[in-house]
């Protein structure tokens, strides 16, 4: 399903924005006065839903008091919380002290529908519209197997009950006048995880959910949102701790302009931040890894060789095709390997990843592979940072400074899809000019599960395969601000701007073989699915 909302500030889009500032105004207030206590900040966050819908008249739904129900349970996610529902009185800060906590990654879920918000959109439901003819020739009765269409008042009408949802009838109508109702969240889910409860609300089955979001940014109604760890960087900065950002690959553009990296530290350094990384320098080194890997396995050992840097495609291939796991690239991350190289110079300094993945949230807090990530925030929650802090980024003095020059052009294009594979494929031709690197790539989960099927059944034998979850690569993940194309566009300009071409170039390469090794000696290998 294409994304058609995104780049679009909608009422949603708004309504999202004011609820990751707010909640962050709330914190850099309550950090800033030594005076505040947790009674002082509850009152605060118990203003907010009045502040963000005022008055009292309804602007998006039926009622002003439901509207403000939803935006205190979105005020939940955005301070790291769990739903409460309206079923009983609550604070909307309950908890929050314990969710401060510098080593409080997420209860679970991570994904949430917020249920009243819900509209129990109709899911694979063949309906007759008022376009029908009642034409004299019924071609869509004649064809339904189950005899589930009858005429009344000499119009077409389905009888649910029978339908098996089979399609014929709207094929087959000359008229298009039967509609084929799908509920947005699902289509957009790749693995199926998302069903019905028992009054036909969106219900996701977490043992399914690979956390890509996509399921998030195609609601209409806002009805689904991930956690944020606003709260807990907000702390960490105004607490004195050393705290730097690593920086994704797709952030170019993300936050208005044309990649204007000078400026974007500056508002960086304005929030607090110590420091600011590039993960594409993480993505040289991956690059070099999975190479290596593929040269030494493929295809003695493995019949083919899939890329590991998206979690959410990772994960999926590694629990649907669990005889094949082996087939997907352990290869540390690029988050990781940048956070690892961070912590060798920092030692005690917090490290916050910002990119546009709500998976790398799940990635991060996976106990099987340290990764040295303590916060993951999305752009969009970053956006809300700066909107608290009257931060218009565009509108700083660059600090002057060259642009993050160590990481390869190859490198920063990874956040576009095809990205990964290239990267890989020109480390192995740098140093094998003669070595044949066949490559396939998938967009989208469903995209990718079709890639593995084939490739299980044979069809890209020796071949290095490339999935994305997000339709698009990063630059379409669940956290990003600005249109697809734009960002592709911005990422790409950028990514020229290196000196280097190739991942091999990278001073750091040589880091490699000491950033797979834990504190404890145990050699890392990023199986992403704990």
């Amino acid at each position: 399903m294409a994304d058609t909302m995104r780049g679009v500030y909608t009422n949603l889009t708004d309504i999202r924005r004011k609820v990751f500032c707010e909640v962050a105004r709330v914190v850099y207030s309550a950090a800033n006065n030594p005076e505040w206590t947790y009674a002082d900040m509850d009152a605060a966050f118990e203003e907010l839903p009045y502040k963000i819908i005022p008055g009292d008249v309804a602007t998006y739904r039926g009622s002003v008091f439901l509207e403000r129900a939803i935006v205190t349970e979105r005020i939940r996610l955005a301070s790291g919380l769990s739903l409460q529902g309206v079923d009983k009185p609550n604070h909307i800060s309950d908890g929050l002290a314990a969710a401060a906590g510098p080593e409080q990654y997420y209860e679970p879920p991570l994904i949430n529908v917020i249920t009243f918000a819900c509209n129990a959109c109709k899911d694979n439901e063949y309906e007759v519209t008022n376009t029908c003819q009642g034409c004299l020739a019924h071609p869509c009765r004649e064809i339904c197997p189950k005899g589930a269409i009858s005429f009344v008042n000499k119009k077409a009408f389905i009888d649910q009950e029978k339908c098996i949802h089979c399609g014929l009838c709207a094929k087959t109508c000359p008229y298009q006048a039967i509609h084929h109702y799908v509920r947005p969240c699902a289509e957009a889910c790749g693995m199926n995880a998302i069903g019905s409860d028992e009054h036909g609300r969106a219900k996701i089955d977490h043992d399914k959910c690979v956390a890509c979001g996509q399921c998030l940014i195609n609601c209409p109604f806002g009805a689904i949102a991930d956690k944020s760890q606003l709260v807990q960087v907000i702390w960490s900065i105004l607490s004195g701790e050393e705290v730097i950002a690593a920086v994704a690959p797709a952030f170019v553009g993300q936050f208005g302009g044309k990649g204007n990296v000078g400026k974007l530290r500056e508002a960086f350094k304005e929030l607090g931040f110590s420091g600011v990384e590039e993960v594409a320098l993480g993505a040289d080194l991956c690059s070099v890894q999975e190479a290596e890997d593929f040269l030494s396995e493929v295809p003695d050992k493995l019949p083919f060789m899939g890329t590991s840097c998206c979690p959410a495609w990772s994960s999926m291939a590694k629990k649907e095709f669990p005889d094949n796991a082996e087939c997907i690239s352990m290869a540390l991350t690029p988050m990781t390997l940048t956070a690892r190289m961070i912590r060798k110079q920092h030692p005690k300094a917090r490290i916050v990843f910002v990119g546009p993945c709500s998976a790398k949230k799940l990635e991060a807090m996976r106990s099987s592979v340290r990764s040295e990530v303590d916060f993951v925030l999305t752009f969009e929650e970053m956006a809300g940072m700066m909107d608290a802090r009257d931060i218009d980024y565009l509108s700083l003095a660059d600090d002057n400074k060259s642009d993050f020059d160590v990481a390869s052009e190859d490198a920063r294009n990874f956040a576009v899809s095809g990205g990964v594979t290239n990267a890989v494929a020109n480390v192995i031709r740098r140093d094998h000019p003669d070595a044949e690197v066949k490559i396939a790539c998938a967009e989208s989960l469903d995209g990718c599960r079709k890639m593995m099927k084939d490739a299980v059944k044979g069809k890209y034998p020796g071949y290095l395969l490339e999935g994305m979850a997000c339709p698009g690569g990063c630059v379409a993940g669940a956290g990003t601000l600005q249109s697809i194309s734009k960002s592709k566009a911005a990422v790409g300009r950028y990514a020229k701007r290196s000196p280097h071409k190739n991942a091999v170039d990278n001073e750091f390469r040589s880091l490699i073989g000491e950033l797979e090794y834990s504190d404890d000696g145990t050699k890392s290998k990023d199986d992403q699915l704990e």
